[in-house]
């Protein structure tokens, strides 16, 4: 197996070289590729020194077995296309393809039967999107998911390792902003992403059309709101969902406790707890009637919400599905 990694040195880039070594993947050969500002670096990967490489017009225009990307939407328009002509399967994190027709928008435990046989980009969900889905997807499959209403509580890293070193920066004693529209030290900013003319934010866009797309329901009706908060690692969220079928509490359990990557607890989860943890860890479950309940969730955003679902489809991919 030959591999490349786009955006290496980025948070998750980091994450998914990372992953890869978790879970045994040693290629015959991998390529790590950045922007010309860390080019010549050396990373470790299964304990060798490899020198990344500046991404150029012509770098992926060689064979690949797998080409992960996260390196953002721009990057991918350009250079997802160009592996995949060239025979890769393309594992793009960006919100680049989410959406596109024909391309797959993959969380490997729901719909991973979509990779069978399948060549060319697959999407990689938001980090938000992809925990928020994965608890609630046997729930859909049983009593019909008709609203969910969803805050998210969404750390910096989120934003990537700019994020992590702005919160730094803020508790050490700086007043200064540039990567959230607010000071996020001490506060929470209750927006992710620019805001679109119906008022609803980016962020909270992609949480609407891409939580249809991967359960393959476009009839649910979502209503994110979307806040960064002083937290390095680690997304929450406050779940609030409305059923077609009635329920009772324990039918619920019965569900999640089935749910792949999913721990229903007693235990009130934080981020601090789950931080290097693959899976989504699910409390507070509670309903006044049998049509409406809320839960809590909360999940690694790097790991769970970015390279580890992305390493878990080329996992997938690769055996076969």
């Amino acid at each position: 197996m030959k591999l490349a990694v786009v955006g290496a040195t980025g948070e998750v880039g980091r994450m998914m070289l990372k992953k890869l070594e978790e879970e045994s993947i040693e290629p015959d050969g991998i390529d790590l590729f950045s922007s010309s500002r860390s080019a010549g670096s050396l990373m470790k990967f299964t304990g060798k020194s490899v020198e990344v490489r500046e991404l150029r017009e012509d770098s992926l225009r060689t064979y690949y077995d797998y080409v992960l990307f996260s390196a953002g939407a721009s990057v991918s328009k350009v250079f997802a296309p160009i592996a995949a002509s060239y025979g890769a399967v393309v594992i793009d994190n960006s919100s680049a393809f989410r959406q596109s027709e024909g391309i797959p928008l993959v969380v490997p435990e729901i719909n991973g039967f979509l990779l069978k046989d399948y060549r060319g980009i697959v999407a990689n969900p938001n980090c938000s999107t992809i925990q928020m889905v994965l608890s609630l997807y046997k729930i859909h499959r049983k009593f019909g998911l008709r609203i969910v209403v969803v805050s998210t509580y969404q750390a910096v890293s989120g934003a990537g390792n700019r994020g992590i070193v702005e919160l730094e920066k803020q508790e050490a004693g700086s007043q200064d902003h540039a990567v959230f529209v607010r000071k996020i030290h001490r506060n929470v900013v209750p927006v992710i992403g620019d805001i679109l003319e119906n008022s609803f934010s980016v962020e909270e866009m992609k949480m609407v059309n891409e939580t249809r797309k991967i359960l393959g329901d476009s009839k649910i009706s979502i209503w994110p709101t979307t806040v960064r908060v002083p937290v390095m690692h680690g997304h929450s969220e406050a779940i609030f969902c409305e059923t077609e079928k009635p329920f009772d509490l324990e039918d619920l359990r019965v569900e999640l406790r089935a749910s792949e990557d999913v721990v229903l607890t007693d235990e009130k989860f934080t981020p601090a707890e789950i931080a290097g943890s693959d899976l989504v860890y699910v409390s507070r479950i509670r309903s006044f009637d049998s049509h409406r309940f809320l839960l809590w969730n909360v999940a690694d955003n790097i790991r769970v919400g970015a390279a580890t679902n992305a390493v878990r489809i080329l996992k997938m991919h690769a055996g076969g599905v």
